[in-house]
C-alpha cells in the first residue's frame, strides 16, 4: 500500500464533521519491521490512535468505513522531532545553563521544566500552522 517515502495505516472512520474525518488507526504486524515504530507510537501492540484528517472530500466518508491514512515519512520524522527531540534538548540545555550559572539544582530543574512547558505552549499556539505542514491523506480501502 505504501509507496517509497510514505507511511500508511488502515483504520476505521470514527466521525465526519465538515472538512475533517477522524480515523481510528490500530497498530499492525507490519509495524514490527518498521525502523520508526518506537518513535511513531503506532508500533505498540493493541494501541489505537485517532488521526484527524482534513479533506474537502470528507462528505464522501461514513462512520465505520475502512480507509487508508497516509503521510510522508519526512512529516512523521518532523512530528517526532517536534514532540520528543526538541523538548529534550531544551530541557537538558536549560538545566545545564542554569546549573552552570550557579542556580541551585532544585530551581534549575524547575526552570528547565518551565521552559519545556513554554515550548509546548508555543506548539499549541502554532498548532494550526503546524497542521498545514504535517498532514495526512485519506482514501477508501
Amino acid at each position: 500500500m505504501a509507496t517509497k517515502g510514505t507511511v500508511s495505516h488502515t483504520g476505521r472512520v470514527l466521525s465526519v464533521f465538515r472538512d475533517t474525518v477522524t480515523v481510528a488507526v490500530e497498530s499492525t504486524e507490519a509495524c514490527g519491521s518498521c525502523a520508526s515504530r518506537s518513535a511513531c507510537g503506532l508500533g505498540v501492540q493493541s494501541n489505537t490512535r485517532n488521526i484527524l484528517v482534513t479533506t474537502s472530500e470528507a462528505h464522501l466518508y461514513s462512520v465505520g468505513e475502512a480507509v487508508v491514512v497516509t503521510t510522508r515519512t519526512q512529516m512523521g520524522l518532523t512530528a517526532v522531532a517536534l514532540s520528543y527531540f526538541v523538548p529534550m534538548v531544551i530541557l537538558v540545555a536549560t538545566l545545564a545553563v542554569a546549573v552552570g550559572v550557579g542556580v541551585s539544582e532544585g530551581l534549575a530543574a524547575a526552570i528547565s521544566l518551565l521552559s519545556v512547558g513554554v515550548y509546548y505552549a508555543l506548539l499549541w499556539l502554532l498548532r494550526d500552522k503546524l497542521a498545514k505542514k504535517i498532514s495526512f491523506t485519506i482514501q477508501k480501502q
